[in-house]
Formats: C-alpha cells, sequence, structure tokens
C-alpha cells in the first residue's frame, strides 16, 4: 500500500489546518491555558524544557521497546507450542485468555511488589499488554494451511522442523506483523500504566506531574511524545515487514 505524495501533503495539511483553528479558537474564547493549552503554548513548551522531555522519552521508549521485543518472542514460542502440543494447548492458552481479560491496571501494583520501582516492572506491564495479540494471531498463521500443501509435505516424507520452515512459518508472517503492528501501538500503553502507577521517570510520570500541578502543555507535549514514540516503533515494523515479506509489499501495492 503506497504513499504518494499527495498522501503525504494532504495529511501535512490536515494537520497545520486542524492547529491552525485550535489556536483561533483558544483566542477567540480565551480559553484558560491550564483547560486547554494553544498549539503555540504547547510548542514554546517543548522547546524550552526539551531537553526534559528528551530524557524521559528515551526512559519510555526503552521500556516499549524492550517490552515489545520480549512480546514478540514470548507470544511466537507460545504459539508454536500451542500449535504442536494438544496437552500444553489445553493447559496454557485459557491461563492466557484469562490474563488478557485481566485489567492491567489492576496486576500493576502487584509487578510494582515482585519487580521494584525501576524499569523491570514497566517492561513486563508492556509485555503482558501487547503480548496476547501475537501469540492469536500467530497461533492461527500456523494452522490457516492448505490441506494440500501438508499432504506435499507427508508424500516428501518432510520432518516436523521442515514443514515448519517451508510452509507453517511462511504462512504465518502475514498474521505475525499484523499482529506485531498491533502490539506496537499496545506496548506504549503497557509502559505508560507502569509510569503512572509507580514510576519516577518516563513520559506517564511527566503527566502524573502535570496533572498535579495543573501545568496542561506539559500534558500535552508528553502525550504528543508518546505518539511519536509510537509511530516510530510501528514504523519499525512496517519496514521490518517490507524487507522481510516484498512479495506482501508488492501485492498490496498492486491492490
Amino acid at each position: 500500500m503506497g504513499t504518494s505524495k499527495t498522501d503525504i501533503g494532504t495529511t501535512t495539511i490536515s494537520i497545520i489546518a486542524t492547529l491552525a483553528v485550535w489556536e483561533v479558537l483558544i483566542r477567540i474564547f480565551h480559553i484558560p491555558g491550564f483547560i486547554l493549552p494553544a498549539p503555540s503554548a504547547i510548542f514554546v513548551e517543548a522547546m524550552t524544557r526539551y531537553q526534559l522531555y528528551l530524557y524521559h522519552s528515551w526512559i519510555t521508549f526503552y521500556e516499549m521497546v524492550v517490552g515489545f521485543l520480549l512480546a514478540g518472542v514470548v507470544g511466537v514460542f507460545l504459539a508454536v507450542v500451542i500449535v504442536y502440543s494438544r496437552i500444553i494447548r489445553n493447559i496454557i492458552y485459557p491461563q492466557i485468555v484469562v490474563l488478557q481479560i485481566v485489567p492491567k491496571v489492576a496486576i500493576a501494583p502487584l509487578l510494582l511488589i515482585w519487580a521494584g520501582y525501576g524499569i523491570t516492572s514497566k517492561v513486563l506491564l508492556a509485555l503482558l499488554v501487547s503480548f496476547f495479540p501475537i501469540v492469536v494471531n500467530m497461533v492461527t498463521g500456523l494452522v490457516a494451511i492448505e490441506e494440500e500443501l501438508l499432504d506435499l509435505c507427508r508424500i516428501l516424507h518432510s520432518g516436523r522442523w521442515q514443514e515448519f520452515v517451508k510452509v507453517r512459518l511462511p504462512n504465518a508472517l502475514p498474521y505475525l506483523f499484523s499482529s506485531l503492528k498491533v502490539a506496537s501501538t499496545l506496548s506504549v500503553i503497557g509502559a505508560v500504566i507502569g509510569e503512572f502507577v509507580g514510576g519516577s521517570e518516563g513520559l506517564g510520570h511527566l503527566i502524573i506531574i502535570a496533572n498535579t500541578e495543573l501545568r496542561t502543555s506539559m500534558s500535552f507535549v508528553s502525550l504528543f511524545s508518546l505518539s511519536i514514540l509510537g509511530f516510530l516503533l510501528y514504523g519499525f515494523v512496517v519496514l521490518a515487514e517490507r524487507l522481510l515479506m516484498p512479495w506482501e509489499k508488492w501485492q498490496l501495492a498492486s491492490a
């Protein structure tokens, strides 16, 4: 699905127009800055204290990336085990579903007790929030195989490893990358939940401070920073997808 210069131009114009309307409405209705700051005030806040935001953005980005990578490893491993072992599937899969149902905000205090108030608890929360779609989609991709291909593997006396590498894994890649795109955005949520509950660093911690002190401009800068971080991680996943699955890219581009 290619992105043309026209699409980029349209998006840029729409963003600029939104910011302009926002700025004008703030000035017309004289809305106080602690309720809704103008874009110009948010920009001044970001430029004035950019070192602070860069530092805390790096902390949050580290937490979400490590949690996302661990979620990918754990999710793929669990999916393979679930597909190839009925006993383990019956034991693990219901527990994974239950874990997904439990609100992560409720789990966060327990993780703080078990893993401490450092980065580890935030990484674990990012992992817990983002690994479920990877497991579900990967399982679907590994089992959604045409029966003719599996019959061909049996005729050729292919072992389980050859069947996995040459048939199941290539078929599962589109499902995997679809889930990784979702997980890349969820990992941001997990990291911020941890920072909300018990963090002393990170953008989530800045948002808590800003809300306590009614510094709404700080909240908006932190929110925009979180959006940028999530977009960056999502972009890395899309880039990896295009590098590892060039045929899928061309199919999408020609659709």
